[in-house]
């Protein structure tokens, strides 16, 4: 009897128990933040090849609005804003020895620049003559500028002039002719002797000829 009534109180101590301190509802775990995904690649590089290809479109867009703005000076400085009968030939002639290979020409026509070539890889200095302008002229006085930059070339004790650059530069004043043709021959030509320093060698000559604008493109002038 005594141990029945000793079961009965402990399990209404326990049952008092778990009424007085109920489970906690368990907590779920938080969910782990999504890794931020990284830009993709291809995007960044198309990104940079597009800016890329904007900065060349507009370095273009300057090179020929500087052209096109070259040229209008040109035709209201030097051909009167008219194309007349008169006609203007400018040709270029290398007679330079094989220690100086040209690599630049720079012409300018009354402060219009009309050519400005380089060419390092020999080509330039291969052609003996090739033509600068042809085209018509405004009658009266022009003054033709030129400027030549020269490489040094040469061999066994002479190498060391492939280190080093020079200039010939000169201006020219002529006369075109109304209703006639001129024809500017300048010649790049190596002056002096064995004696003359190599910086003074590279010289320029101008030859003028008149001629009827029909024969402008056919005849060269006389020396």
């Amino acid at each position: 009897m005594t141990t029945r009534r000793t079961w009965w109180v402990l399990g209404s101590l326990l049952a008092a128990n778990l009424f007085a301190f109920p489970a906690q509802a368990a907590t779920p775990a938080p969910a782990p933040a999504a890794a931020s995904s990284p830009a993709p690649a291809d995007g960044s590089a198309s990104a940079v090849r597009l800016k890329a290809l904007e900065r060349n479109v507009n370095d273009l867009k300057e090179q020929v609005f500087r052209t096109r703005a070259r040229l209008n000076l040109l035709k209201e400085t030097v051909l009167g804003g008219v194309i007349g009968a008169s006609r203007c030939v400018i040709k270029h002639k290398n007679e330079m020895g094989s220690t100086f290979r040209l690599i630049k020409v720079v012409y300018s026509l009354d402060g219009v620049q009309i050519m400005n070539k380089v060419d390092d890889t020999g080509r330039l200095a291969d052609m003996g003559e090739f033509d600068v302008y042809n085209g018509a002229i405004q009658p009266g006085n022009h003054t033709l500028t030129v400027q030549l930059t020269y490489q040094g070339s040469g061999f066994g004790v002479f190498s060391y002039l492939k280190g080093y650059k020079f200039r010939a530069s000169s201006s020219h004043t002529f006369v075109a002719a109304d209703s006639k043709a001129t024809v500017v021959t300048v010649v790049g030509y190596e002056k002096g002797g064995m004696t003359t320093n190599m910086e003074e060698k590279p010289a320029v000559e101008f030859k003028v000829n008149m001629l009827a604008p029909e024969g402008a493109g056919s005849t060269a002038p006389k020396k």
